[in-house]
């Protein structure tokens, strides 16, 4: 299917219901913000679908867009991941929080003094921001938000980030300016891995103490 409003707005809508039930089985509140991240991916897909519809442009769809895609997630899947993750890979996980929060900020306050304005490109949409430091604030991105999935607790996080990791590469070497919009496309349907996370034993919640009964 090639991408199009259509093809987002299903593709939005059905990632949304999943992100809803991963919502449903999260069973601690510190698995809360991983569980909502197909939630957000899919929602961010449906209002790509609103980008589509206006004919890109730099409307209020185009700007929502570009602070979902850009500091919202480079803040919230560091964070998310190292709430989730076991007590043992939390440390590891300081520097991409750390660079993640950072790459936020920064970015949050370049959409404050620049405009960003989406094209449609055949199938693709390409957005453009003239961002200052463009490749220091591209690779603290990844850091904050591959780099945390690769260093999670459980085996389907680490999942997760390889398949992100694989896609951002595939979509830098296939497109270029549609580079932002294709990779969190594929980032949206590769987070069904959350939801059979949820179903599998080793994403099941593990109580503070490592599980260990208490000693008569």
């Amino acid at each position: 299917m090639c991408w199009s409003a259509t093809a987002d707005l299903v593709a939005g809508t059905a990632i949304t219901a999943i992100g809803a039930a991963c919502l449903v089985r999260v069973r601690s509140a510190r698995e809360l913000p991983l569980a909502a991240l197909p939630l957000i991916l899919g929602a961010h897909q449906i209002i790509e679908a609103a980008v589509w519809r206006a004919g890109g442009g730099s409307g209020p769809a185009t700007l929502a867009w570009a602070v979902v895609a850009l500091p919202l997630l480079a803040g919230w899947v560091p964070v998310a991941v190292l709430l989730a993750a076991p007590p043992a890979a939390r440390r590891r996980l300081a520097v991409p929080v750390a660079v993640g929060l950072a790459t936020a900020g920064a970015l949050a306050y370049a959409l404050t003094r620049r405009t960003v304005t989406a094209e449609i490109r055949g199938h693709t949409v390409g957005y453009v921001i003239d961002l200052p430091y463009a490749a220091p604030l591209v690779a603290g991105y990844l850091v904050a938000t591959v780099g945390a999935l690769l260093l999670g607790g459980d085996r389907w996080v680490r999942l997760l980030g390889v398949v992100v990791a694989l896609g951002a590469v595939l979509c830098a070497a296939l497109w270029r300016l549609e580079y932002v919009s294709t990779w969190c496309a594929l980032a949206a349907v590769a987070s069904v891995v959350l939801l059979v996370r949820g179903r599998a034993p080793d994403g099941a919640v593990r109580p503070a103490n490592g599980g260990n009964r208490p000693r008569g």
